[in-house]
């Protein structure tokens, strides 16, 4: 078949096919819990949980009322469960007013009640509830070194749940005897949900022994009263066969894997091959794109392992130990490692996006990279091993004008890779 004439527009294609993949009215038309008795309360978190808001109360038949947060600039408009905003990815005054909400709403509840928790990614942040003898100021500053740490995100999240009054499965134990059932959208590799948002309806068996290890491993500088309360264990979260969860369910209604395979069907309706390399893969994001590099360039010469034309599909969540001062995240950090390994070779064509919408900070999911990238920047008295000392890669790709910007997708499973490789001119 010809080449794919416009390997952007192609790349962008897969992205919003995998979006769409994990569309909350789709993820959740075959999740629904039985109608109760009593009454039916919604609570949610995440930077898609007021898109999952609307289309529960759209799949819905019978009364229900509820609230849920998202990150700021994320509400859509619902007519019975009430959205709120927060901060994220650091927490802020109504998070924590947020999470004294939710609480409310689940307290007081009967046998007969069910409590349906839309969780997604970024719930951790958005749902700041310090343990009692802890501070706000004490649970972002957690949040601010997990952040630096490139630390994995089982690894934050285990840590998050030590310092909360919400986190590890408090929600739900605090939802007692009321039935709950969890609809999540996980954003974490592997799809074990209790991480999801630090599972504030599903309890895992991560210790506070487990989480001393962690933040000695990585290396975290954490307040003197965040220490003291971990190393004495006060307010242990409920463990998993505690009585206060029996009953309850759990559902994965969207995943990384389901977007995935969606994006290659989508690239081989497109006439190319598609390979899904993995949906889990972790670890720093300029090693992994270095990794991913290599073996786009590997094809591009040679046509092993893979041979042309094909587009490699990765997903997971990688990280950024941050050491400099610019501006950016995972995806670029990735994107701008990759473009470095393959700078000069012709046929190739990578995007990297959160499926979120947003990479760190700023407004972009992502970004585009090719053979020329690096060449560009060069032009432009830019080095993109400077820029990546200083975890700068938004700059790098905002001057040659090749951010990525969807805006808010509605959901979150994570990163999306797709590389094209194509046999060069």
């Amino acid at each position: 078949m010809p080449p794919i004439a416009d390997p952007r527009a192609f790349l962008e294609g897969l992205f919003h096919a995998a979006v769409a993949a994990a569309d909350p009215d789709k993820a959740l038309a075959g999740c629904l819990p039985d109608k109760p008795k009593g009454r039916t309360v919604v609570i949610g978190a995440g930077k898609g949980a007021a898109q999952m808001a609307r289309a529960f109360e759209r799949l819905w038949d019978g009364p229900l009322s509820g609230v849920v947060v998202t990150r700021y600039g994320y509400a859509v408009d619902c007519e019975r469960i009430e959205i709120l905003e927060a901060a994220h990815p650091v927490p802020d005054e109504n998070g924590l007013a947020a999470s004294a909400r939710l609480m409310a709403a689940v307290s007081g509840l009967t046998g007969d009640d069910l409590v349906v928790a839309l969780i997604c990614g970024g719930g951790s942040a958005l749902l700041p509830a310090p343990a009692r003898d802890l501070t706000l100021a004490d649970e972002i500053a957690v949040n601010k070194a997990l952040l630096a740490s490139g630390a994995p995100i089982d690894a934050m999240n285990a840590v998050r749940k030590q310092v909360s009054r919400i986190k590890g499965g408090r929600l739900a134990a605090l939802a007692h005897p009321a039935r709950v059932v969890s609809l999540v959208v996980s954003d974490i590799p592997g799809d074990n949900l209790a991480l999801v948002a630090s599972g504030p309806t599903i309890p895992d068996r991560s210790t506070a022994a487990d989480a001393l290890r962690l933040i000695d491993r990585y290396g975290l500088d954490l307040p003197e009263a965040v220490m003291r309360h971990i190393r004495e264990g006060r307010d242990p979260a409920p463990e998993p066969d505690s009585a206060c969860f029996a009953g309850n369910e759990v559902h994965l209604v969207a995943s990384a894997c389901v977007s995935l395979e969606a994006a290659a069907k989508a690239a081989c309706n497109a006439g190319i091959e598609a390979v899904i390399l993995s949906d889990a893969i972790e670890g720093e994001a300029s090693e992994i794109g270095r990794m991913h590099a290599a073996i786009a360039a590997e094809i591009a010469r040679r046509d092993r392992p893979f041979s042309k034309p094909v587009v490699l599909l990765s997903g997971g969540e990688t990280t950024v130990t941050i050491k400099g001062t610019g501006r950016g995240g995972r995806n670029g950090e990735f994107l701008l490692s990759f473009a470095r390994g393959i700078a000069g070779l012709n046929g190739i064509a990578a995007l990297a996006a959160d499926t979120d919408g947003i990479d760190g900070s700023e407004d972009n999911a992502g970004a585009f990279a090719d053979g020329t990238t690096i060449d560009r920047l060069l032009s432009r008295q830019m080095d993109a091993a400077d820029l990546l000392a200083n975890n700068d890669s938004w700059s790098a790709f905002n001057a040659l004008g090749d951010l990525f910007v969807p805006g808010p997708t509605g959901t979150n499973v994570n990163d999306f890779r797709a590389i094209l490789i194509q046999p060069s001119e």
